[in-house]
Parts: C-alpha cells; structure tokens; sequence
C-alpha cells in the first residue's frame, strides 16, 4: 500500500476549495477558516470541546484523603491499579494523537484532534492531582508504573500500544485506519470498567471527589468517541477501498479484543469483593458497550444477547453525568461549565 505523506506545514499551492478537502490525502493549507468547513459537525464538536474547560484542582479531595485509607482491601487494590491504567492511557494517546493529526488534511477536524490531545494532558494532570492529594510520593510512584508491573496491566496497554507503533513503523492508509479503530476502542470500551468502579464508590458514599474528577473526563472521552466515530465514518465514504468485507472482519477482530480485554481486566481488578459490584455485572456491561460501539459504525451486532444496557448497570449513566453534584466546593459552581448546548450523545 502506497506510504503516506505529513502534510506540509507551508503550503501556498493548496486547494482553497472547500469542495476538495479530504479527511486524507487532501492538499490542505493549513488554514483555519472557521466560516468554511467541509465536515460541518466538526464546527459542532469544537465548539462543545472548548466550552467544556475545567480545572481538577477546583474540585475538593479532601474526604478522599479520609476515605483512601478506610477503603476495604479490595477496593484500595482496585482504586491503584484502575488509576494507574488511566494514567497509562491518557499518556499513551497525549503521545499518539499528533501522529494522527500529521495525516488528517480537512483543519477542521486537525483543531479537533489538538483540542482531544490538550484534554488528555488535563487529564493526566487529575489523575496526578488524585495521588498527590491521597497518597506518599512513594506510594504515588508505585502506582504510577503499576502498568510495568502488573502483568494484566502490561498486556492490557500492549494491544493498543503494538497498535499505535504498527502505524510508526508502516505510514499507510491501512496501519492509519487501524489505528483510528484503535483510539475507538480506547475512547469507547477501555476505560469504562474504571469509570465504573469510581462511580461505585461514590454510591456507596466514598470518595465524592475522585469520582467528579472521573465525570468530567468521562465527558470528555465521551466527546473524544463521537470525535473518532465521525472520522471513520467520514473515511468510510472517502475511502471505501478500507471496507471490504477482508477489512470489516480485521475491525471486527480488533473491537472484539478491546471488549474481551477491557472485560478481562474489570473481572480481574473489581473481583467480586467490592460491595455494589461484581465481575459479571462489569462483563455484561462492557459486552453491552461492545455493541453499542460497533452498531454506531454500522456494522450491526458484535456480541448476540447483549443489545441492551443490562437493568443492573442502569445507575452508570446516573453516576457519570457531571452535572448531578456541585463540583466547585468552593464556589458551589454548576459542573456544567459549559455554555452551549451538548452534543446528542447517540454513542
């Protein structure tokens, strides 16, 4: 397959048309021209993205300094391995998202992708804000690089990792496509066994903070999903040569590791000693999720007789929406912060 090239940085010779801009392989300028976009919904994404700032250090962890050392066992083992997964991955895509952008050519949806990167960088700054405030600068450190040591959690971060350097080390259309199925599944599978766990706690009454820090950058993974979605279904009519029915079967095969690892890790980390939740309610959950991803590409059902949100796990939803408690403790702001309207989240 034909190498592709970075898009040049100067670029006076390229098409001004807005007909003629391509999510790759188009002759982009570089300009960014808010009043002329080819994919409008990108207009739509980043204005929301924009309106959606937030500081982690606005939120009060102060009874999670309390609660982290009251958990039970299980819970403080499944607290520190999940953070240091998250860790891992909103570093890994901080890293990989320019990689991505090198090859988009529509500026519209290249603003997009540097609005996600910045956001992961405010995510990896929760996350560091979470163990500076709970635990020693020992312990932080052990829990950091717990996705070096823990077997589960190594293998877990190779498959999207041996993803991302696929594409390094072979700059084509296809490695790029795999690599756009692979932030899907990052965005849409792989961090919901953590998000629930948080959320669990705080149902259970422990550590409010940590889990306002989890709701406002589950919204922000949750636009980072529709972002993605957008883009391969945009490549799917651009570039049509990508989904035969050889290709569809390789995505298939990707999605259906994604959910058998994310539901591997949950069974494996949440156990079944943690109160409120259990290894199967956290596999049938992502399993549901698995479809849900999948049928948004339209490619219909992944795992038969898991099409809807198992009764169980309704009270997730609930518990990720970022507006249902006061988040600033300071000020008592709403946690909306954002002055436009959401995007129909369809995902």
């Amino acid at each position: 397959m034909d190498e592709l090239k970075i898009k040049p940085l100067f670029n006076p010779n390229g098409d001004i048309e807005v007909e003629k801009r391509r999510m790759v392989g188009g002759n982009t300028t570089n300009l960014n021209d808010f009043n002329n976009m080819q994919y409008g919904w990108a207009s739509a994404w980043y204005r929301q993205a924009m309106n959606h700032s937030w500081i982690p250090e606005e939120i009060n962890l102060s009874q999670d300094l309390t609660d982290y050392h009251h958990l039970l066992p299980s819970e403080r083992t499944a607290y520190d391995k999940i953070l240091s997964f998250l860790v891992f991955l909103d570093s890994l895509q901080t890293a990989n998202l320019p990689s991505v952008s090198d090859y988009v050519t529509a500026n519209e949806v290249g603003l997009c992708l540097h609005i996600q990167t910045f956001q992961e960088c405010l995510h990896s700054q929760a996350y560091s804000y979470m163990l500076d405030t709970i635990c020693s600068p020992e312990e932080r450190n052990d829990i950091l690089f717990q996705w070096r040591t823990d077997e589960h959690l190594l293998k877990r971060n190779t498959f999207i990792g041996n993803c991302y350097n696929d594409f390094r080390e072979n700059r084509d259309l296809k490695h790029l496509m795999k690599v756009m199925i692979a932030n899907y599944i990052l965005e849409g599978i792989y961090f919901y066994s953590g998000f629930m766990f948080f959320y669990n706690l705080s149902r259970n009454g422990k550590m409010p903070g940590s889990a306002q820090e989890i709701r406002y950058i589950n919204r922000d993974e949750n636009t980072h999903l529709w972002l993605f979605r957008n883009i391969i279904l945009e490549l799917k009519k651009e570039e049509p040569q990508l989904f035969g029915e050889e290709d569809i079967k390789e995505y298939r095969e990707m999605m259906e590791e994604g959910v058998r690892q994310e539901a591997a890790w949950g069974e494996y980390v949440i156990g079944e000693d943690i109160p409120g939740l259990t290894g199967k309610m956290v596999r049938d959950y992502i399993f549901y999720l698995g479809n849900l991803r999948w049928s948004s590409l339209g490619f219909g059902t992944l795992i038969p007789g898991y099409e809807d949100e198992p009764e169980d796990m309704a009270w997730v939803s609930k518990y990720s929406n970022a507006n249902m408690v006061k988040t600033d403790f300071f000020e008592a702001r709403s946690t909306a912060y954002a002055k436009s309207t959401a995007l129909v989240d369809d995902l």
